[in-house]
């Protein structure tokens, strides 16, 4: 039996991994193809080499604004603007992140989630570039971004110079020299060409291109905002060197006029310095382009028409603003040096910032449609030769597409420019729905399938529910069924099931689907074919509702428990709802007459759902850092938990009660909460002083964070010591990740979770004292590996079965889990993350550590909640396993609801949103039993010491 639940457990982490994946392959499955034909326009380029500037995270206001004085930060880019260059803005995606940005600067389209995940510096995927089209080019700047492109260029043409004695510090006194590194790089290189004349031979050739990745305004962003003088000085700076660029590569090639340069961003940045979703502050980034090819200033077609209202604050309402699309910028760049366009380029050339013949604009752009329309081609083919059924994309389909291609040609013959520029553009719309039709021709049959096994695996936990953990069976195995000659027996269902699943591989391998697609096709069989062998438990539970006197209110009871799971499924697009559910939870003592005899357990519930009902209608964590309330949070930790160690300590004395003698491992934690409040604001302090982290307050905070995991497995076996020993070690580690009022948070979560314990314990009849008495090691589900309780439970002796009751404990603990997670926070919160939070362990830029640690901060209140359920279950002797059961169909029907609200379309800010609900979702679901085991593991492990005894 233990060895079934536990392959059940396993099977259910397996089932939430794939549908995780699902989404990838239904949504977001990468766009590349290969095999495409290059194309570029046999007419002249107007420029040899190219320079292109990208000023990480920055952002287009910042930019271009000008102070009342009508002054600019970037005096030489602004005179640009009026005498030479032609600019507007550049729409990013999301993520707003310096990998993906650059990808759709360099390669022209955007990269799909999966790819990102697989890797972040080199180049998980294969994939063109302008760098990749160009003869040679040299790159200079962060190692973050540039081995990407060079390790994904052939013929090793692409040359690279990056940091090796600094680094991407948040802590820095001034990050502009991150920029100014490159600049001097730079000068120096083009200083040693003069005398070196295999280097200078290569620098005389044509179709060049020169990058320099500017990563110092994203650095002083991160760390000082984009407020703050740091980033609007460096601003200057960049405006500065690049000015010297020019001067310094118009000098080695004798001011020959052959030089294009363009300006631009990967992403820009929030007002409270971070970036990765679809805030305007973050998609919206400068381009400034000038030089050979290039178009130079034109006045606005409509100075008082439609212009933006931002461009009256940026003085250049009188000017003409081009706004692209990010991935528009490498087509721009090949056409201006004449280099085929990058062969997965989505990117639509923008001519209107070319200065060239109409025909030279036709042409590129001619060339531009086809190098888009032979991707479409190739996934057409692929489609086409996989489907048993074809059906074609019909606005491409038949001879179409020949006669939009002999339209553009004879407009050109017949020099009708314009008409054939409108043809193109046209073109490449029907080229990308096109794309986007065949990259989505599965859809409706993945959504099918995974739809199936979604539902299957829930009613197969809500069967194992019925049958294992409920009297149902015994109280109708009496009944003798009308229908029981009906059901099919075993054999018949593994028959019909081996069937279908032989023909779904057949049909499968006809269509050279991936792999994956089989593992979607297949899980679905394996949940029928459970439910199949289990209609006796259907046919069980319907008798068993249609007998029972009760009958309504089970029902009433399944339809508030959907209607709750509702509202938490709101939750996630309004943090308020938390708020008006919170309040609601404060009336429920007044429910049940066990609760309304306890005055005090009931004005605690209710003054902490009031307290706790506070955070989710705050203003998220991470805008703007307030230490005080770090400190206050620590202050008041402090003295709570040292009042309620005294209350508990006399309550023990008058009832005698004899607890280990571990108060000096409480009084240690204690001390460790002052010395964490010591590092944050000592580190803050440091920061604002412009003196980096002192390796004293780094140290502490990671030697708090190993303590703070290892000291509550040495303390009491006492549950409520117990308890409070892993709160206050948590409160000492989340402090040192806070940044506003997140310590509160804390401490009213930790003394509501308390609250619900005494609340729960009640209910149960018993009496706080009992509750006092209760040791870890008296049960046996204590005392085992967290592994070995999730697959056996506890003794058949004390556990009993589940009753509608603990529904609502199961509920309660979704909902805190929900509250935990967007009490201080949103999505946009977790994805925006915010540096300042680790800047107490470090502050050089480390992605991998600085995600270990916002996970460990978002892990945090979960482990709390996870510990509080955890004791719930051991007072009330229900076995784990039922209540995780419970717990995991609820948390399936959220999932399940939000695989259906997973978008691709419409705002970048929506799309996602929707991914990154349905992600957590699911995560949670995957990481519930490790939460469980990490709170069994505070809860029941025990490392024993040499310790003496005394009755306190």
């Amino acid at each position: 039996m233990a060895a079934a639940r536990f392959t059940l457990l396993s099977l259910g982490i397996l089932v939430h991994v794939v549908y995780l994946a699902s989404i990838f392959d239904i949504y977001f499955t990468s766009p590349l193809v290969h095999g495409m034909k290059p194309y570029k326009s046999k007419l002249n380029p107007p420029a040899k080499r190219l320079v292109l500037f990208v000023a990480d995270g920055l952002r287009a206001d910042k930019f271009f604004e000008v102070d009342e004085g009508g002054n600019t930060r970037a005096r030489y880019l602004r005179d640009l603007l009026a005498k030479k260059a032609s600019w507007g803005v550049s729409h990013t995606r999301v993520p707003t992140e310096s990998r993906p940005g650059h990808v759709a600067l360099i390669a022209g389209f955007y990269e799909d989630v999966s790819a990102v995940a697989k890797g972040w510096k080199e180049n998980p995927v294969e994939f063109d570039s302008a760098f990749n089209e160009s003869r040679n080019t040299w790159a200079w700047g962060s190692p973050d971004i540039l081995p990407m492109f060079a390790k994904g260029a052939t013929g090793g043409h692409v040359f690279t110079s990056m940091y090796k004695d600094i680094a991407e510090d948040f802590g820095d006194e001034d990050a502009s020299r991150l920029d100014t590194w490159v600049f001097d790089e730079v000068k120096q290189f083009f200083a040693s060409a003069k005398n070196n004349n295999t280097l200078k031979e290569m620098l005389s050739q044509d179709q060049i291109i020169f990058f320099l990745h500017l990563l110092g305004i994203d650095t002083n962003g991160h760390a000082h905002r984009p407020t703050s003088s740091e980033y609007l000085k460096n601003i200057a700076v960049v405006d500065k060197g690049i000015q010297q660029i020019e001067q310094e590569i118009e000098m080695f090639y004798n001011h020959d006029g052959q030089t294009a340069y363009i300006m631009t961003a990967d992403h820009g940045m929030t007002n409270w310095g971070s970036h990765g979703t679809g805030h305007p502050h973050e998609t919206l980034t400068p381009l400034v382009a000038w030089g050979a090819g290039v178009k130079g200033p034109t006045a606005a077609p409509n100075p008082r028409g439609d212009v933006p209202a931002e461009m009256y604050e940026w003085k250049l309402e009188h000017l003409h603003r081009i706004d692209v699309n990010q991935a528009d910028v490498a087509p721009l760049m090949t056409c201006l040096i004449g280099v085929p366009f990058p062969l997965n380029s989505v990117g639509i050339l923008p001519v209107e910032y070319l200065n060239n013949t109409e025909y030279y604009l036709a042409e590129n752009l001619f060339m531009n449609a086809k190098q888009i329309l032979a991707q479409y081609e190739v996934k057409e083919v692929f489609r086409k030769e996989t489907s048993l059924i074809f059906r074609p994309f019909s606005f491409l389909s038949g001879s179409k597409k020949t006669e939009v291609i002999r339209d553009i040609k004879e407009s050109m013959r017949h020099n009708q420019f314009k008409e054939s520029i409108s043809y193109s553009k046209e073109l490449i719309k029907l080229a990308l729905e096109g794309l986007n039709y065949y990259q989505n021709y599965d859809r409706v049959f993945l959504n099918i399938v995974v739809t199936l096994g979604f539902f299957g695996w829930i009613v197969c936990i809500v069967l194992q529910i019925i049958e294992d953990h409920s009297d149902v069976l015994k109280e109708t195995q009496k009944i003798k069924h009308k229908r029981s000659n009906t059901v099919i027996t075993a054999p018949t269902v593994d028959s019909l099931t081996f069937v279908i699943a032989i023909l779904g591989v057949i049909l499968l391998l006809i269509e050279k689907a991936p792999w994956m697609y089989y593992t979607y096709c297949l899980l679905p069989l394996v949940f029928w074919n459970r439910i199949g062998k289990k209609l006796h438990v259907i046919y069980a539970t319907v008798n068993y509702i249609s007998l029972r006197k009760a009958a309504r209110r089970v029902l009433f009871t399944l339809l508030l428990g959907v209607l709750s799971l509702e509202i938490l499924v709101l939750s996630f697009f309004k943090r308020e709802i938390l708020s008006v559910g919170l309040v609601c939870f404060s009336f429920w003592p007044f429910t049940t007459t066990h609760l309304t005899d306890c005055r005090s357990s009931l004005a605690c519930w209710t003054v902490l759902c009031f307290a706790l009902a506070v955070f989710p209608i705050l203003p998220v964590v991470g805008r703007e850092a307030n230490y005080f309330l770090v400190t206050a949070a620590g202050v008041v930790i402090l003295v709570v938990f040292s009042l309620m160690l005294l209350y508990s300590a006399s309550i023990s004395r008058q009832i005698h009660i004899e607890i280990d003698n571990y108060l000096s491992i409480l009084i240690f934690q204690f001390l460790l909460v002052s010395f964490a409040l010591y590092i944050i604001n000592g580190t803050a302090s440091s920061l604002q002083r412009k003196l980096g982290l002192p390796v004293i307050n780094q140290y502490g905070s990671w030697s708090i964070l190993l303590s703070s995991f290892l000291l509550p497995l040495i303390n009491s076996s006492n549950l409520a010591v117990r308890l409070w020993s892993v709160v206050i070690a948590l409160s000492s580690v989340f402090l040192l990740m806070s940044t506003a009022y997140e310590g509160l948070f804390l401490l009213v979560l930790s003394l509501l979770m308390g609250t619900w314990l005494l609340c729960e314990h009640k209910l149960s009849g018993k009496t706080l004292n009992t509750l006092l008495e209760t040791r870890l090691s008296s049960s046996n589900s204590a005392s085992q590996p967290a592994w070995k309780v999730l697959t056996e439970g506890l003794d058949t002796a004390t556990a009993r079965k589940l009753t509608l009751e603990d529904l609502r404990i199961a509920y309660f603990f979704v909902f805190f889990i929900v509250v935990a997670f967007f009490g201080t926070g949103n999505i946009a919160s977790i994805n925006s993350f915010d540096p300042a939070s680790v800047y107490c362990f470090l502050t050089v830029f480390s992605p991998f550590i600085m995600g270990s640690l916002l996970l460990c901060k978002v892990l945090i209140p979960f482990v709390v909640v996870t510990c509080a359920f955890d004791a719930i279950h051991v007072v009330l002797s229900i076995p784990v396993e039922s209540l995780v059961l419970v717990v995991l169909v609820m948390t399936d029907l959220m999932g399940l609801h939000f695989f259906f609200l997973v978008k691709d379309s419409g705002s970048w800010l929506d799309i996602g949103t929707s991914i990154s609900h349905y992600v957590i979702m699911m995560a949670f679901i995957i990481f519930l039993l490790p939460i469980f085991g990490l709170a069994r593991l505070f809860t029941g492990a025990s490392l024993t010491l040499p310790m003496s005894k005394k009755t306190l």
